[in-house]
């Protein structure tokens, strides 16, 4: 199961880096929530959709150091690479974990 799920969140996160924001939402539960330590958490899945409109000016690009799974659940280090409304560049370091039972699975 552990590498069924990093599969998936590959999958999930290729997605996004293709612009597919959409596709990225259907391996989302209706009730994810996101967490940025230190300053938001999206709730809902309307929340993160209108998150990456307004912050993906253009597709995010993942670095990934680190892909740990165990059972259902699933955490992933690495960077995400994201350029700002004045085109700037800039990195930010990411953790992100997650239990799969909560995340459309390809039959």
């Amino acid at each position: 199961m552990s590498e069924k799920n990093k599969a998936i969140l590959e999958e999930a996160n290729a997605a996004v880096a293709e612009g597919n924001y959409e596709e990225f939402l259907s391996f989302c539960a209706d009730d994810t929530e996101w967490t940025f330590v230190g300053d938001q958490t999206l709730k809902g899945k309307e929340a993160v959709r209108q998150y990456m409109a307004a912050t993906y000016i253009e597709p995010p690009k993942f670095t990934v150091t680190n892909l740990i799974a165990e059972g259902d659940f699933v955490t992933v280090l690495g960077d995400i690479t994201l350029k700002d409304e004045d085109v700037r560049q800039f990195i930010t370091r990411t953790a992100m974990s997650g239990v799969f039972a909560a995340v459309r699975l390809p039959n």
